[in-house]
């Protein structure tokens, strides 16, 4: 080989080091364990946006695959998630991203629960149950704006309202479309903050004060068919 055809492949090899893509080899572990602060989800997202645009389909189904578990299995953190999909997808891209991992999690937790959960629930809320229970049988009729107000409002923690729905004898078409619309206001704020995720100091900037007060005013808006359809009851004359 001639001297200038082998400063010509070691030109080529240089600008090829250059301008390929980091192997999925090339992923450090450490980054990519499950964020219990905003510094490690920074971390993550720096670490993960190297690969997302060469390797989109390995971290799509990698995230999923984490979500769903986590959610299946009720192990805090999936907010965290949220705010990755709008760092790392974009806003649309990202809503229905955790649209659908969340409602895949909440569906597994609700017919893993509906098998073998009823002891677990009763012994470690049996007051909210029965609570719970109870709400659910006064509106039936009208159990879709119910569970959409659920959803949509801070009233009772996710985690526990997909465990004990279908306890509570909860319909699965009703969870599932619940699930589904309800979570559209909080995974539009969280993977909206995920955008500027730099700026966040704490989770609490997600829920201000206004913040929450919105999300009430949209779940009344669904629970008020409930309010006035109900009838007053009549007396039984003595």
């Amino acid at each position: 080989m001639s001297l200038c055809g082998a400063q010509k492949e070691a030109a080529g090899s240089r600008i090829e080091k250059r301008v390929s893509p980091p192997t999925m080899e090339d992923i450090d572990p450490q980054a990519l364990k499950i964020p219990k602060n905003l510094a490690d989800l920074q971390i993550m997202k720096e670490h993960l946006s190297v690969y997302t645009k060469d390797y989109t389909l390995q971290v799509l189904i990698g995230y999923v695959a984490v979500y769903i578990f986590m959610q299946t299995f009720m192990i805090p953190g999936t907010i965290f998630f949220s705010l990755l999909a709008g760092a790392l997808f974009g806003i649309y891209k990202g809503i229905l991203l955790v649209i659908f991992s969340a409602t895949a999690g909440a569906s597994t937790c609700y017919f893993l629960s509906k098998m073998f959960g009823a002891p677990i629930a009763v012994w470690l809320w049996p007051q909210q149950i029965g609570f719970f229970r109870a709400e659910v049988a006064k509106r039936k009729g009208k159990l879709l704006n119910y569970m959409l107000f659920l959803r949509v409002t801070p009233t009772l923690p996710n985690t526990f309202i997909n465990f004990a729905s279908p306890i509570v004898n909860i319909p699965y078409h009703i969870f599932f479309l619940a699930t589904v619309f309800g979570l559209v206001p909080a995974s539009f704020l969280s993977v909206r903050a995920g955008l500027t995720l730099g700026q966040l100091e704490s989770l609490g900037d997600l829920y201000d004060t206004k913040t929450v007060i919105s999300l009430f005013v949209i779940g009344l808006l669904f629970i008020l068919p409930t309010v006035l359809s109900r009838q007053p009851e009549k007396r039984v004359p003595s």
